[in-house]
């Protein structure tokens, strides 16, 4: 099948790879826009934009994807379908009619559960055992299409979103292009989600990251995997704002009260609404991340002093 690729962070890249390797043809690349980055705030291509350049495949970038100019270059290049993996706006009706076979999803969350932008990360942060992806019928409902197939992964007690995703981005995309061979071939039919099970996984702002001690340690634990990577979780000290890496819960521990310090000769200890949890990295303002010992040396933390 001829195919345009729809897709916009990093996390596409092992789909763009696994298409090109595929029996299929790969004609473009829609991505969302440059965008500024870095302290200079210089425009930099989207990871998709970049791949493709390499490759000299080419790529629309268009404000919005209903614009006439993108609609009609879509038509012009004639694909039979639109494989899409994380490409960040809302597609129109007038674009979703152009392909033969549509437009098919990747998604990172076994449907219905965790539609939306942020499946992974709510799927850490609520404690989720199994996860997995979905391949399914874009359509103009959030994540609403029926399915073509699934597959299923665990999760480890200690991923952080940007493990499981990083393991999900690379199933997801052999299931990918399955999903294409069986649609081309018209062995697979898609089947509507379950109305039972539903959940929505909003996008996880600054403000969500913030960790909050007087939650038990076991969710203190899953906030900050969850925020792993992307945003960052942090709390502030001395009236600082810093970051944190993923903690370990310690279940025999003095009893410390909720964002309590204890300064250890091995460990940093923060206190919880339950047990306390020592802290793993911690990165200041300005600062190269550090071990949590190393940062409470140099800061030379007095007894009583606290996060919030």
């Amino acid at each position: 099948m001829r195919l345009i690729f729809a897709g916009t962070p990093g996390v596409v890249l092992p789909a763009l790879d696994a298409l090109a390797a595929s029996r299929h043809e790969l004609v473009a690349v829609v991505s969302r826009p440059d965008a500024p980055a870095g302290r200079g705030r210089r425009l930099v291509r989207s990871p998709a934009a970049a791949w493709a350049d390499e490759r000299g495949i080419e790529v629309l970038t268009p404000q919005r994807p209903r614009e006439p100019e993108f609609l009609d270059r879509l038509r012009e290049l004639a694909p039979d379908c639109v494989p899409v993996v994380a490409y960040g706006a809302l597609v129109p009706p007038a674009a979703l009619e152009i392909p033969k076979h549509g437009w098919v999803n990747l998604h990172f969350s076994l449907l219905p559960a965790w539609r939306g932008a942020a499946p992974v990360q709510h799927a850490v942060l609520h404690g989720d055992e199994v996860t997995g992806a979905s391949v399914f019928q874009l359509e103009e409902g959030l994540d609403t299409g029926p399915v073509f197939g699934t597959l299923t992964e665990d999760i480890r007690p200690t991923d952080t979103s940007g493990d499981l995703l990083d393991r999900l981005a690379v199933s997801g995309a052999g299931l990918l292009v399955a999903v294409l061979d069986a649609i081309e071939a018209g062995t697979v039919r898609a089947e509507p989600q379950p109305a039972d099970g539903v959940s929505h996984a909003p996008k996880i702002t600054v403000e969500d990251a913030q960790v909050r001690w007087t939650d038990p340690s076991f969710a203190v634990d899953r906030r900050i995997r969850a925020c792993t990577p992307a945003p960052g979780a942090w709390t502030t000290f001395r009236g600082d704002r810093i970051k944190l890496g993923p903690v370990r819960p310690v279940a025999n521990a003095p009893q410390l009260e909720p964002g309590d310090l204890l300064v250890e000769r091995h460990q940093v200890l923060a206190g919880t609404a339950t047990t306390p949890v020592a802290l793993g990295e911690v990165r200041a303002a300005g600062k190269k991340p550090m071990a949590a010992t190393d940062w409470a040396r140099g800061l030379r933390i007095d007894a009583g002093e606290r996060l919030a």
